[in-house]
This record gives C-alpha cells, sequence and structure tokens, in this order.
C-alpha cells in the first residue's frame, strides 16, 4: 500500500518501522492513490468554469469560522459537538457543491452508506463555484452548531453576507442565485443525511465496568463517547483489517510486560526535555480546540500555505472529513470494548507513586488505543494522497495561546508527533500510540481503496 508509506519516516523507531513496513509489503501499489495528486488535471467539457479556476479563499474562511466556533474557553453551549461530524459533513457538502465543476470527478451518492443523491446542475449554465461553496458552507454549519452563541450566529451571516457581496460584482444576478440554490440544496441533503446518523441517539449514563485493569474515569465529567459504537460509518468495509494488536495483558507484577510498559510513562516523565514538554502541551487541544478541531486548523493552514485552488481544498476537505470521522468512530468503538485502565491510575495505585501526576489532563476516557495517534494516522494518509509525501509545512495553531509555531517534513512527521505528544503529556502508553498510529493509517487507506473521488 503506497498510501501507507506516509508512516515510514526513517527517523523515527525501529519497531514502528517494522510494523509499517511488514504492512506495506502486503500490497504494492494503490489503484487511486496516485491518481488524486494532480487535481487540476481535469477535462475542459464542465460547466463553463471549472471550480479550478476560483481560490480556496471560501473555504479557508469556513474552516475558521468553525475554529471560532469550537475554540475553548468560549460561551456557554457556543460548542454543540466534536469536529469529526463538523469537518465530514462540511467536507462531502463543500465537494458535492462544487463537483459539476470538476468534470472529472464522481459523486459520492451509492458510494457512501445510505447517502442520497445529489442535485443536478442545470446543463449549459454558467455558475459561480466560489458562491455555490458559500451557501453550501454557511447552510451546513448553522445545522452543526445549533447551539451557537448570538455572537457567534452574527458572524457566521456577515461571513456569507459579505463573500456574496464579492461574488455578485464577478457574474450577473442569474448566474450568481443559480449557484447559490445549488450550494444550499447539497447541504440540505447532506444536512438530512447526517441527522440519521446515530449521534442524536439518546442514551442511559455510562457506567464503566469494574475489574482488574479497567479503565477508572479520571474526571467527574461524564466519560466522552462511550456510545460511538452507535454511530453510522460512512464508508462501507472501511473497519476491514483496522484492529489494533492488543497490548500485553494487564499484571500487576513488576517483571510483567505490562508493568514495563506502565513504568515506561513513569521514566519518560522524571526526564522530559523542554522539546518533549513543548510537544505535549502544544498538541493538548485543550484550553484550544478540543474534540478534532486542531485538524480543523491544519486543513486551514495547509490550504493556505499550499495556496491550493478550490477544487483541491475541496477534496482536502472531503478526504480528512471522512478518514477523520471513521478514525473516531473505530478508535472510540475500540476504547470503551477494551477499557483500558489509564497510567495516572496504575502509576498510583500499583507503583505507588501516589504524589505523581500527569502534565497534562488525562482525558476521560479508556486508555487503548490512543486518540490522538488514531486520528493523526487517518489524517496524515488522506492529506498525503492530496499533497504528496514531502510536502513540508508549518503550523501556528496556537499562537493566540502564546505557543511558537511547528514546523513539519511532512504529514507523517505531524502525525508521529501528535502521537508521542500523548506519551510525553504522561496519558498514554506507547504502545497504544504507535498502535494507533498504525489502525489510523489502515482506516485511511480503507477510505482510499473503496471512495472513488474520480
Amino acid at each position: 500500500m503506497i498510501a501507507l508509506k506516509v508512516l515510514t519516516n526513517v527517523k523515527r523507531i525501529m519497531v514502528f518501522t517494522m510494523a509499517i513496513l511488514s504492512i506495506i509489503a502486503c500490497k504494492k501499489t494503490d489503484s487511486n492513490w496516485d491518481d488524486v495528486k494532480d487535481p487540476h488535471d481535469v477535462g475542459q467539457n464542465g460547466h463553463l468554469r471549472q471550480a479550478k479556476t476560483f481560490s480556496s479563499d471560501v473555504a479557508i474562511k469556513w474552516l475558521n469560522m468553525e475554529l471560532e466556533m469550537m475554540r475553548v474557553p468560549l460561551a456557554a453551549g457556543a460548542r454543540s459537538q466534536g469536529a469529526d461530524r463538523v469537518l465530514a459533513y462540511n467536507g462531502i457538502a463543500l465537494y458535492h457543491s462544487i463537483l459539476p465543476g470538476m468534470p472529472s470527478y464522481k459523486t459520492l451518492s451509492g458510494q457512501l452508506i445510505a447517502f442520497p443523491a445529489m442535485p443536478s446542475a442545470e446543463p449549459g449554465k454558467p455558475y459561480h463555484w466560489a458562491a455555490s461553496a458559500n451557501a453550501a458552507m454557511a447552510f451546513i454549519n448553522r445545522k452543526l452548531f445549533p447551539n451557537a452563541s448570538d455572537a457567534n450566529k452574527a458572524a457566521m451571516d456577515a461571513l456569507e453576507n459579505s463573500l456574496q457581496a464579492i461574488y455578485a460584482s464577478e457574474v450577473d444576478d442569474a448566474t450568481l442565485q443559480r449557484s447559490i440554490a445549488f450550494g444550499r440544496e447539497v447541504a440540505n441533503r447532506v444536512d438530512v443525511w447526517s441527522t440519521t446518523d446515530g449521534s442524536a441517539n439518546v442514551n442511559p449514563a455510562y457506567i464503566p465496568p469494574v475489574g482488574p485493569g479497567l479503565w477508572v474515569p479520571t474526571a467527574p465529567t461524564p466519560p466522552v463517547n462511550p456510545y460511538a459504537s452507535q454511530i453510522r460509518l460512512l464508508v462501507p468495509g472501511v473497519s476491514a483489517g483496522t484492529d489494533p494488536q492488543p497490548l500485553p495483558t494487564y499484571s500487576t507484577n513488576p517483571a510483567s510486560d505490562f508493568y514495563k510498559m506502565v513504568k515506561d510513562v513513569y521514566d519518560k516523565s522524571l526526564v522530559l526535555t523542554d522539546e518533549q514538554k513543548a510537544m505535549a502541551f502544544y498538541h493538548r487541544d485543550a484550553p484550544g480546540y478540543p474534540g478534532g478541531g486542531h485538524f480543523v486548523a491544519v486543513l486551514s493552514q495547509v490550504l493556505t500555505q499550499s495556496k491550493a485552488t478550490l477544487d483541491v481544498a475541496a477534496l482536502a476537505c472531503v478526504k480528512t472529513g471522512i478518514g477523520y470521522h471513521e478514525a473516531v468512530t473505530l478508535c472510540f468503538t475500540k476504547k470503551y470494548q477494551v477499557n483500558l485502565v489509564r497510567p495516572v491510575t496504575y502509576i498510583k495505585d500499583v507503583m505507588g507513586f501516589t504524589s505523581w501526576a500527569t502534565l497534562i489532563p488525562t482525558p476521560n476516557h479508556p486508555e487503548f488505543p490512543s486518540a490522538h495517534a488514531t486520528n493523526a494516522g487517518a489524517v496524515a494518509v488522506m492529506l498525503t494522497s492530496v499533497f504528496g509525501h514531502d510536502f513540508g509545512f508549518t503550523l501556528d495553531t496556537y499562537q493566540y495561546l502564546g505557543f511558537p509555531a511547528r514546523n513539519y517534513s511532512s504529514f507523517a512527521d505531524m502525525a508521529k508527533e501528535m502521537s508521542d505528544s500523548r506519551v510525553f503529556g504522561g496519558i498514554h502508553y506507547q504502545p497504544s500510540c504507535d498502535k494507533g498510529l498504525i489502525m489510523g493509517a489502515k482506516v485511511g487507506q480503507n477510505v482510499l481503496n473503496k471512495v472513488k473521488f474520480r
């Protein structure tokens, strides 16, 4: 699997490299991996002006708006959910709102689970694809953030109107209104579909099982995402072959592999470098953009730095959204199946270091596998499929919190750092992160194998 080369950075630990090489060995080529590397390679028989002739400005501005909705601290009730649904449904709505202007690309209808037919553009009629994208993203974001603060609701209105005013100066009114209507209808159908995904299920309060080696809640707040298994996946067969290899069998014996795995976290916590601490703080996401909002920021910054056109932005957003959604759902399903104890509980209760504290707060959900690692692995595969293996970029996501920008030589580099940051933070075992990273890569690869974007 060529896509999995995203995880074979030679600078990384040997065990991780060997695991990835064994995955790659099972398949030499991927039929659609190289196909998507040049999204500009489209035909000329589309709707007059193609999406590739527009900038990605509209997508970037709406991504930044989503970040404002997800920022913490913020007004009570302003954030309604994690980034998995936000990224997925925004990406799908954006992609389909300009798809007729991307004549070599395929509809997702018939490919995603229960995804409805999308509206058709009027043959031979011109469209302003940025206006269509603006209308779609404005519509879907209002639906995804129903509890947004009044200030954020007003900001969404202002953004939609300001962009629409610009587009009104670029095209005749009939074309503008046609484009707006098309984008809104696409988003409306995506929204109706999204409401049946299981996220609105009413479930009883989750009561964790009790027993040796099982997770003990680390905060008085409700457990995070315990009913992930009820969420509808987007891609048929996306979970195939993604189940991570188990960790060592639970034991309190100091000679056991499990004890040694936990002690590794403790030992590392005593000798953390300034750089390792910086990694842990940067990727903790709270305060900041919890629930995966950091990947919204990654998309915005990568699109800006690459000077992507609108078609590339749509492809990056839809791939990242789908891959991230599937990774989150599968990861949390696995977490609550295994229900493994967190390092802080074991270190205090078993090892006896009662005054030990993690560098960053431990999230209130089970330990295995690491969500940061799984999600980063999937996102890295998806972004690499659009921008290539050696795309270097800079993230200044948390400049507003005073954190300096971080530089990466590739999306694999970013994913590995995000993964390792959880060990340095004291909240995950190293094998949970390594196995999560591999799991996420497999999820991303399955999406690329099963969904044909063109």
